[in-house]
């Protein structure tokens, strides 16, 4: 497959593969079961497709702040992303 129309590589690529598959499972999630807001410590009601956006903004930040201190590659960004996507999906 050629990515080169946009100069893409595979990473981008594999990249916005996981979110359009994130974003399916949630779907796929919330009509099987779907569930009630929560409040957590934002003190906000959230949904589980919310705490996706909040962890997906969050880890934009993450990976931009990773860039401007120690520059690529975001190898220590993501494991940093996947612990505060874990903290939103268990506290928010």
């Amino acid at each position: 497959m050629n990515l080169s129309w946009m100069a893409w590589t595979w990473p981008t690529a594999g990249f916005f593969i996981f979110i359009a598959l994130a974003l399916i499972t949630m779907t796929i999630w919330g009509i099987k079961t779907p569930q009630a807001p929560r409040v957590g410590i934002l003190r906000i009601e959230t949904t589980p497709g919310d705490r996706l956006f909040i962890s997906l903004l969050g880890s934009a930040f993450i990976c931009l702040a990773w860039l401007g201190m120690f520059g690529s590659p975001v190898y220590g960004a993501l494991i940093v992303c996947c612990i505060y996507a874990l903290g939103v999906f268990r506290w928010v």
